[in-house]
């Protein structure tokens, strides 16, 4: 597992961030640090117990999420951008390990103006556990007001299109 540059900012959405992904504040998230390689963001994570579906393997879903978390991080880290998840496609491959350490990489695989595609892939001892495809909408300051019920957070604005 390799991981090239520093690590990108986990506070770019404001101090008090707590998404499940990055917020380093989140009491049980994820807490990913993220790089940019090149022209791939990558992170490293061990899953531990907290984190487990069936007896010694991480959840589906989390996996997902884990995932869903590394795609969105390819608009920003490479974009500087902020989109919100439209569709995925999920590629389940083999069962990911507690408590061995992963890694995941995405890219943007469909640049666009409005739409953003990114594909990811998460490898667990060498050989790829799970591979997705991401489709992400970019918003202007309105539409993400209208998706989040209310006014976008003051260090959001500059993520918008």
């Amino acid at each position: 597992m390799t991981a090239a540059g520093p690590s990108l900012d986990p506070h770019v959405f404001g101090e008090d961030a707590i998404c499940f992904g990055c917020g380093p504040a989140h009491p049980i998230g994820f807490h990913l640090d993220f790089k940019r390689d090149g022209d791939e963001i990558v992170t490293t994570f061990v899953p531990d117990a907290r984190y487990q579906g069936p007896p010694g393997v991480m959840h589906g879903g989390l996996v997902t999420t884990l995932a869903d978390e590394i795609a969105a991080w390819a608009i920003i880290g490479i974009l500087g951008k902020f989109g919100f998840t439209a569709s995925m496609q999920a590629k389940l491959l083999r069962p990911v390990r507690i408590g061995v350490p992963v890694e995941a990489r995405s890219w943007i695989a469909r640049p666009g103006t409005r739409v953003i595609g990114t594909a990811v892939r998460i490898a667990q001892g060498g050989a790829d556990v799970y591979t997705g495809e991401f489709s992400f909408v970019l918003l202007d300051r309105g539409g993400a007001e209208r998706l989040l019920d209310g006014p976008i957070p003051a260090s959001w604005e500059r993520f918008c299109r």
